[in-house]
This record gives C-alpha cells, sequence and structure tokens, in this order.
C-alpha cells in the first residue's frame, strides 16, 4: 500500500478556512465562496466575471446558486483567482452531489 502524503500547509489551511466559515455562516456552497472571494476583492460583478472569463449574468447564476460549475472550471477559477483549489473545486462537486440527492460529503484531497 502507498504511503499517504502528507497535506500542505496551504491545503490545510484552506480546510480550516472552509470548515470556519461553515461553522459561523451555515454550508459554504460554490455561489457564497465566489460572492465572498469577489466581495472580498472589492470587485464589481462585471469586473469579476470578465476576470473568469464569463458574461455577467453567468457569475450571477453562479453566485446564486441556481447554476453549478464542473470541478474543472471551479480548479481553473481557483488558478485565475489565485487561491488553492481544493476549497472551490470540493464546493462545486458536493454541489452536484445535493442536486442528485445523495446523502453525502464530498472531500478533495491534493494528490
Amino acid at each position: 500500500m502507498p504511503a499517504r502524503k502528507k497535506k500542505t500547509r496551504a491545503s490545510r489551511a484552506a480546510q480550516d478556512a472552509g470548515s470556519f466559515l461553515e461553522r459561523e455562516f451555515g454550508p459554504l456552497t460554490f455561489g457564497r465562496a465566489m460572492s465572498g472571494i469577489r466581495s472580498v476583492e472589492g470587485a464589481t460583478l462585471a469586473q469579476f466575471a470578465k476576470r473568469l472569463g464569463v458574461s455577467a449574468q453567468h457569475l450571477s447564476d453562479v453566485e446564486k446558486d441556481r447554476r453549478g460549475v464542473s470541478a474543472q472550471r471551479a480548479a481553473d477559477w481557483a488558478r485565475i483567482l489565485r487561491h488553492p483549489p481544493a476549497v472551490l473545486v470540493r464546493l462545486a462537486l458536493q454541489r452536484e452531489v445535493d442536486a442528485a440527492g445523495l446523502k453525502l460529503k464530498v472531500s478533495v484531497d491534493a494528490a
């Protein structure tokens, strides 16, 4: 059996931040995370959407959890925003699992 890799400090910090936010403000969704990142950066919806390469309407739908994104898009956006991908990818996957009606919790670890 291969040895498990240690979590990096950045991935542990990102997971800890996500856990804190969920305890304080309820379940963190991909849309809430994106809205929060945009808010912290002080960007308008149009500015943030342009940076991500989508329309403002598309981003609005994502932020309001009316629309999801793929795990690949979540990872791409994390890279663009210079955030560790684990949290955004986990949230994107969790949305798919929830939409399927599955009572499962998604966990993502860096490879």
